[in-house]
């Protein structure tokens, strides 16, 4: 095997939780060269793997057919002599770019009618493997292969240049200790953390002398410039760095705050002491992918729903979650790092 292609989620979080499935394919194939077919906003995760070679840009967004262009792109990357491609969203469509590439050999889990597009389709048991990481790292190997476990963890590479450069440009310094909180989830509200239990946290822990610093992009600045009033200090980056930016700052922080997000997924990647806080949905699916990861979550009855917005109203997962629990895990994973 000489070249493989991977047509990588959408999802940054997904797309960190592929990299597994790479490492694999590295081992099992040395001297592979693998790239990635993923969307533009995704590059910069894929630029930290290095396992990856190139990554070509999917300009095709949800629910966006453009079939004449799809078969455009295929029989250009046909020209690139994939021996494989291993298709890791279940989409229909996610498989035609292959298909019109005439890719010998098209893996992936059986999805949306796509069995003629795709020969080497398997049948996903989802109780042998309840994980996404593990499903996307199954595919790496022939099917009669059992997953071998532990399934290792994403790990992402980090530019110190670059990393320095944004720190000039914003105007920071790493003198102090530096909390990072992620208030955004881009699924929908029910993920999402109340401002005012994140300006509690950040109220504390400036109090005992650290920094608090806001990542997010630009949908995140309503949510973000609330924290930011209920606690004067908190430095406010979200919309003001790129993703790559945020990746490389976020490595300089002594622990990570973050809903069920792609950032949150980020802060595994990085290594980083990290609180996952989790409302309506689960940390069975999609976990932070961490030994140093403590999960904070009510259990209520009416939990997981996996709704955008709360279906009863209430949002109480989130809601009746204070920051004095994200503040005792903060001391947790501060006290183990002490004694490591």
């Amino acid at each position: 095997m000489n070249k493989i292609l991977i047509v990588a989620p959408a999802w940054v979080g997904d797309a960190i939780m592929a990299q597994p499935l790479y490492r694999r394919l590295a081992e099992r194939w040395p001297g592979v060269k693998i790239d990635v077919l993923a969307p533009p906003w995704t590059r910069p995760v894929h630029a930290r793997m290095p396992e990856i070679s190139e990554t070509i840009d999917n300009p095709f967004g949800h629910g966006s057919l453009r079939l004449m262009e799809r078969m455009k792109l295929g029989r250009q990357l046909r020209k690139r002599g994939y021996d494989q491609v291993i298709v890791l969203p279940n989409s229909l469509k996610s498989a035609l770019i292959p298909w019109f590439a005439n890719i010998p050999k098209r893996t992936g889990w059986v999805g949306e009618a796509r069995f003629i597009l795709m020969n080497d389709t398997r049948t996903l048991d989802p109780i042998a493997l309840p994980q996404m990481v593990e499903r996307f790292a199954a595919l790496a190997d022939a099917p009669d292969v059992p997953l071998a476990r532990p399934v290792p963890h994403p790990r992402l590479k980090i530019d110190s240049a670059a990393r320095d450069a944004a720190l000039a440009k914003l105007g920071l310094t790493a003198d102090k200790p530096i909390v990072a909180c992620c208030p955004g989830a881009e699924y929908g509200p029910a993920k999402r953390w109340p401002a005012n239990h994140f300006a509690d946290l950040a109220n504390h822990r400036m109090s005992l002398g650290e920094q608090v610093w806001l990542f997010g992009s630009n949908k995140d600045q309503e949510i973000a410039s609330e924290i930011a009033a209920l606690a004067p200090g908190t430095v406010n980056l979200c919309g003001q760095t790129s993703l790559a930016e945020a990746i490389d700052l976020m490595s300089l922080a002594q622990v990570v705050v973050a809903n069920d997000s792609g950032l949150m997924h980020v802060a595994a990647g990085l290594d980083r002491p990290l609180v996952a806080i989790y409302g309506s949905s689960s940390p069975e699916f999609t976990p932070p992918l961490s030994n140093r990861a403590e999960i904070v979550t009510l259990d209520l009855e009416c939990s997981p729903c996996f709704e955008r917005v709360c279906p009863l109203g209430h949002m109480n997962c989130l809601n009746q979650l204070e920051a004095g629990r994200a503040n005792r895990a903060i001391n947790k994973l501060l006290l183990l790092g002490a004694h490591t």
